[in-house]
């Protein structure tokens, strides 16, 4: 179903909104859809719909603009003879590797992503579990309602506080700054991993080498990207280095941390875990992570907050007037830098 709004159809880009509710709406709420209207012929579209390359070709034919999300197809070669006016593309999501391929990028079209508003809400999540873990929400909580849980839950090993904490971030990124700063901010001592970290960055005195770091961690935390270099990063071998009692936080991707070894970590009871993501999502009813008691789980919703949604608009309209007007984009996306992405 394809819809046609704005306040003039006759004037300015054709701009095709293809993003599906809810999140549309999320995005979009009535005032941040008006000023996407007032900047172009607004067509508002559903993924299900372009998937047809026959439906995709009628749909993209005049689209100048694309406001893309979560679901949309790969821009193939096929797909970009059936887009031939399409000038930019403005994700409102972050991952980029779902809907563009080689083809895509030899075409030269600028794309952006809004991954900058889902920092903060990322950061304060693994913040939240960092704070739980140390003070034993899972085990306590789970030693209360068990029988006899009173008594159980006071002789669980003492809490600690975040104040002091050495707090391990794997991944300088944009999520793993911020959630520097909120954990500094309430005093934990921090230390980074990320070989990608430039000799004059503010954290290069910070950083270190996982061999160093690991056996120093009272809390672990994962900021890295998703990529073939951080597969597995944290395995047996490392997980292993971590101190009794550490708790590992992964509000990133699953890939990064070796599951299965964390597994028999956590379930030893030697450490203590809260995870956003998963190998397989979503996860099954009964799965072995929702039955342990020092486990925090989350359906990897993160950065799904609705200030972060409302931020990812704004960024999309402001990223739009800056390609109408000529001006560099804040947000731009090139090969490059997607390779060290998500």
């Amino acid at each position: 179903m394809e819809t046609h709004c704005g306040t003039d159809l006759a004037g300015g880009p054709g701009i095709l909104l293809a993003v599906d509710e809810p999140e549309r709406g999320a995005f979009f709420p009535a005032t941040a859809r008006q000023a996407l209207d007032e900047l172009g012929r607004v067509r508002v579209t559903t993924t299900a719909a372009l998937q047809d390359l026959g439906a995709f070709g009628k749909t993209m034919a005049r689209v100048e603009i694309l406001v893309s999300a979560w679901g949309f197809p790969c821009i193939t070669a096929d797909r970009l003879a059936l887009a031939p006016r399409l000038r930019f593309v403005a994700h409102a999501a972050s991952s980029l590797r779902s809907i563009t391929g080689p083809d895509f990028w030899q075409r030269g079209i600028p794309i952006s992503q809004a991954g900058d508003a889902m920092a903060p809400a990322v950061a304060e999540l693994a913040l939240t579990y960092s704070l739980a873990l140390l003070r034993r929400v899972p085990r306590l909580d789970h030693g209360l309602r068990r029988k006899g849980g009173w008594e159980r839950a006071r002789k669980i090993p003492r809490a600690r506080e975040l104040r002091g904490a050495r707090v391990t971030v794997v991944g300088a990124s944009r999520t793993g700054r911020a959630y520097i700063a909120a954990v500094r901010a309430l005093g934990a001592e921090v230390r980074v991993y990320d070989p990608y970290l430039p000799p004059g960055d503010p954290l290069a005195p910070y950083a270190a080498d996982l061999a160093t770091l690991l056996p120093r961690t009272d809390v672990l935390s994962i900021h890295a990207p998703g990529i073939p270099e951080t597969h597995h990063l944290i395995d047996a071998h490392a997980l292993a280095l971590l101190p009794d009692g550490a708790g590992v936080v992964n509000t990133a991707r699953a890939s990064i941390i070796d599951l299965d070894a964390l597994y028999d970590e956590v379930s030893s009871g030697r450490l203590d875990a809260a995870l956003d993501v998963f190998d397989s999502e979503p996860l099954p009813a009964g799965d072995r992570w929702t039955r342990l008691p020092n486990v925090l789980v989350s359906p990897h919703v993160a950065g799904a907050t609705r200030e972060s949604r409302l931020r990812a608009g704004q960024i999309v309209i402001d990223e739009i007037r800056r390609h109408l007007d000529g001006r560099p984009l804040e947000h731009a996306v090139t090969p490059a830098a997607l390779a060290r992405m998500a």
